[in-house]
């Protein structure tokens, strides 16, 4: 049988409604354990270092973009790299930020704990706090998608992949406000494209400040 146009088009708006509420659900998530996060990055005096496998590499290397983008040094180290001598870029001032959705990524698990061993502090990103991945990183974040159907058949990532890239910029426009990096700084040092032509600036990055004013 097959489908209308209205059907085909019903369903995808099905889907995209699905991932919107995971993502209006994250919000709720956002607790203290954020807060030591950032506090985390503050205190590093090396740099941000995120890895991960598969769609939770494609959002930990995307997190280093962003992170690099808006005053937060940061870069990607694809796991099994890591595991093949590129850990060995990786230092004891480093703070190394890991995604893994299931936590049972053997390689994830086996970097979180030479890394660990190594001296680097793991903040292990996941859905599994009981997982092997998340015990043997120094803190875990955990975090869920709600409603599971926001992952096709529980097995494709699809909303997860936008929590954990939602969580991911607000980490980034946090630390960017407590650093005070300018959207001229954005500008200079990111000259190519339609980034780097815009001169009409906004007038201040929004700070956080207690009781939530900016």
């Amino acid at each position: 049988m097959s489908a209308t146009a209205a059907d085909l088009v019903q369903h995808a708006r099905e889907a995209i409604l699905r991932e919107s509420q995971a993502l209006a659900n994250l919000a709720e998530q956002i607790d203290d354990g954020f807060a030591e996060v950032v506090a985390a990055v503050q205190r590093c005096t090396g740099k941000i270092v995120t890895t991960g496998a598969g769609t939770s590499g494609i959002m930990a290397e995307r997190l280093a973009h962003l992170l690099s983008v808006s005053g937060t040094p940061a870069f990607y180290l694809p796991s099994q790299d890591a595991l093949h001598g590129g850990m060995g870029a990786v230092t004891p001032d480093d703070l190394v930020i890991a995604f893994s959705k299931g936590g049972q990524s053997a390689e994830l698990t086996q970097l979180a704990e030479r890394l660990v061993e190594r001296g680097s502090e793991v903040v292990a990103v996941t859905e599994r706090p009981d997982s092997p991945f998340a015990a043997a990183a120094s803190r875990v974040v955990h975090l869920t998608t709600d409603p599971v159907e926001a992952d096709a058949g529980g097995l494709i990532a699809l909303g997860s992949t936008l929590v954990a890239g939602a969580w991911g910029d607000a980490l980034t426009l946090t630390l960017m406000g407590l650093r005070g990096f300018s959207w001229e700084e954005v500008v200079q040092i990111h000259p190519a494209g339609i980034v780097g032509q815009q001169r009409d600036l906004p007038d201040t990055v929004a700070v956080p400040t207690r009781g939530g004013a900016a």
